[in-house]
């Protein structure tokens, strides 16, 4: 347990005790959240009978493509509320057979909704998503009746219910709301947006995806946990690793890849605005043999992470609709726990709704180590944008998952009486709202 005094040289503020205030603009969000809109999106998903990537893109009633116009259509109405900042397309692209789980030419497209910023000098993106495609037990069926309530109704119910509510912000940064196809034919989808958003140096930095956040009880015991959400992220980064390996082990840093640092980020949030919630973060990228959309994004470096239930029910999931010794199984809307997923989903606009609202990252975040010392300096520069009251210096023994201790200063610099070998340090803005920035973590000054 950390213990020491205060006697660094910081001009204590009364703007500390507001900085740790709730954003009442953010209470309002979480507020306006609704159980049955989320039931109406989840039963007009399951009336297109399947969803499948490889169904009807012509159907105006069935099929993947009416479902992803009808996403479209919801995006539409609520892009009326941001004054024209609001931009909803369609992104598509004809893709061949692949020998795999794709066997026809086709027209692969994710629904999106692009809230623009207020700053045109913050290029920060925040982008929520969920994956429209649904499945039954053989993946290449593409005509039997596959509802994807939960997998993933409920996750395109939480990136269209955060458009309809965020639609009405002025935050300074940019949110995308996305759904995608292809999830289950190999994260199609999410590979395409991915692929552009590198290639274009898109400066996304969460991705919220939402993949099954709807069911509360478990398969095999029936037990039944309607107040904890898993946040799974990776701790070695994927990307460039090789690179980075070395000295992420000189540090002591493989538990602070930035899409650990954003599932920390979530749970701080997220636990502050939504009562009853517990978010628990897992510390893996994803379950086993199973993958996620945020996969695509965590491979190309942006930071990503996996929100979802704490049990899963896999007579639910994958499954033939049908009905075995009395048992029914499929994905259907009447296994979905709508109390449970409107906390979710109220966790994730409580988060990008901070994020968004607050001051961008300090930058060239730097810990001093040419010195044998008991202490610990570390300084930083102002962020690119957003004008902040201050920063916090974050603290958190070696062995210690979260964030254990906050330290305000208006300075860029702190001098902490705690040794560099012994705690993990990082540093993140704080604005007059109390918004704040994911941490950063410092790299050695040179």
């Amino acid at each position: 347990m950390i213990k020491y005094s205060l006697f660094l040289l910081f001009t204590p503020v009364v703007l500390f005790s507001q900085a740790n205030s709730e954003h009442h603009e953010i209470k309002k969000y979480i507020s306006e959240v609704s159980s049955d809109s989320l039931k109406s999106y989840i039963h007009q998903l399951v009336s297109f009978n399947t969803r499948h990537t490889l169904s009807s893109i012509d159907d105006s009633g069935k099929g993947i493509g009416a479902a992803r116009n009808w996403v479209l259509k919801k995006f539409g109405e609520y892009a009326k509320n941001s004054q024209g900042r609001m931009e909803v397309y369609l992104q598509q692209q004809d893709i061949q057979p692949d020998g795999k789980r794709v066997d026809q030419v086709t027209n692969l497209g994710n629904s999106i909704a692009y809230l623009k910023g207020t700053d045109p000098n913050d290029k920060r993106i925040f982008l929520i998503s969920g994956h429209l495609d649904s499945r039954v037990t053989d993946v290449m069926d593409r005509k039997s009746f596959a509802p994807g309530a939960n997998d993933d109704g409920s996750g395109v119910s939480a990136v269209i219910e955060a458009a309809r509510i965020l639609s009405k912000s002025k935050f300074p940064a940019s949110i995308v709301f996305v759904a995608f196809s292809g999830e289950e034919q190999s994260l199609l989808g999410s590979k395409l947006l991915a692929e552009k958003a590198k290639k274009e140096n898109m400066q996304i930095e969460a991705v919220l995806n939402n993949d099954m956040i709807g069911n509360a009880k478990a398969g095999e015991t029936n037990e039944v946990n309607d107040h904890t959400l898993r946040v799974f992220s990776e701790g070695l980064p994927f990307a460039d690793l090789d690179k980075k390996a070395s000295g992420i082990r000189n540090l002591g840093l493989e538990n602070d890849s930035e899409s650990r640092q954003l599932a920390r980020y979530i749970k701080e949030i997220a636990e502050k605005y939504v009562k009853d919630l517990d978010v628990k973060l897992i510390y893996r990228n994803d379950r086993f043999l199973r993958g996620g959309d945020h996969s695509s994004f965590v491979n190309l470096g942006f930071p990503s992470v996996r929100l979802t239930e704490y049990y899963e029910n896999y007579d639910h999931q994958h499954q033939d609709v049908r009905t075995e010794n009395k048992k029914q199984y499929g994905d259907l809307p009447e296994f979905i726990d709508y109390h449970y997923l409107k906390k979710n989903v109220a966790a994730n606009i409580a988060v990008l709704a901070s994020l968004a609202s607050a001051a961008s990252k300090p930058e060239r975040v730097e810990i001093e180590v040419k010195e044998l010392t008991n202490s610990t300096t570390l300084h930083w520069e102002k962020p690119k944008s957003g004008n902040p009251i201050g920063y916090y210096v974050l603290v958190r023994e070696t062995d210690s998952p979260v964030w254990q201790k906050k330290i305000f200063t208006k300075e860029l610099s702190a001098k902490i009486p705690l040794s560099k070998d012994n705690y993990i340090f990082a540093v993140q803005t704080v604005n007059q709202t109390g918004d704040l920035s994911v941490p950063v973590i410092p790299v050695i000054a040179k």
